[in-house]
């Protein structure tokens, strides 16, 4: 178990950043998702170029202090990314949590490390990259 605190500084300001992301109801593809454990919910909304890559992200979270945290993250980091690249990101992360995998090659992400320990905090951490991977998938089949 860590023995670091699960909510610090860091993982709050991130939190907090989500107002630096607001939903975007212009942007051109939407998704939404829940995490059935914990009930938090996400609202994406995405932008990508013609090759599929992230350009623009809007969002709306209801989730605890994590998955706001990662909310952030996501938002941050996903331009330039394609829907492989957003896919892989989280399945690193599901196997992190699932002790197969190490830190997952996503900015920020040694962050929330303390979750590791926290099983119901792990949906809610998932939950923008699924909400990503769900935008992503309409973008390639109007493709």
């Amino acid at each position: 178990m860590s023995s670091a605190p699960l909510y610090n500084r860091d993982i709050l300001a991130l939190a907090v950043a989500t107002a630096e992301h607001l939903p975007r109801p212009e942007a051109r593809y939407h998704a939404s998702a829940r995490a059935p454990l914990c009930g938090s919910r996400i609202i994406l909304d995405l932008d990508v170029d013609a090759a599929g890559r992230v350009t623009g992200v809007g969002m709306h979270v209801e989730a605890c202090a994590l998955g706001q945290a990662a909310a952030t993250l996501l938002a941050r980091h996903a331009p330039g990314r394609d829907r492989d690249a957003i896919r892989a990101a989280r399945d690193a992360i599901a196997d992190w949590f699932g002790g197969t995998g190490d830190t997952p090659d996503w900015p920020g992400f040694d962050l929330l490390a303390p979750a590791r320990d926290y099983p119901a905090r792990q949906g809610a951490i998932l939950l923008p990259f699924d909400a990503a991977a769900i935008a992503l998938e309409k973008a390639a089949v109007r493709a």
